[in-house]
């Protein structure tokens, strides 16, 4: 029987959770993207908490132009963030979607803006 898209998705992601692991010195970058908006996060794993967020809902971000370019501002301004928290580098989960796209137009921008990963 075929996988639904979510189910497909969902074992990708596991199988990248498996080995990508967020601590408080290196925290995993998460990404996630739906229909509309892009979200990404720094996460430590070991205390399960939140660090930094940023997304395209944020009201620094003028979300003008296409997603590609709001996914641009997006990882932009999650490097900065990162930065002034004092994280240079990071895990990158891409989160069982496909690195191409706006996944990847985030963490190139994300990349340019002086997150290491």
């Amino acid at each position: 029987m075929a996988l639904s898209k979510l189910e497909r998705r969902q074992r990708i992601k596991h199988r990248i959770r498996k080995i990508v692991s967020g601590t408080a010195e290196q925290p995993r970058l998460s990404v996630f993207r739906s229909n509309k908006e892009i979200y990404a996060q720094l996460v430590d794993d070991i205390t399960g908490t939140t660090l930094v967020s940023v997304s395209s809902r944020d009201k620094e971000i003028e979300a003008t132009g296409s997603k590609l370019e709001v996914a641009k501002l997006v990882g932009k301004s999650i490097a900065e963030k990162a930065s002034k928290a004092g994280f240079e580098a990071v895990a990158f989960d891409r989160n069982g979607f496909l690195y191409h796209g706006r996944v990847k137009a985030l963490a190139d921008a994300a990349r340019e803006a002086g997150l290491k990963f």
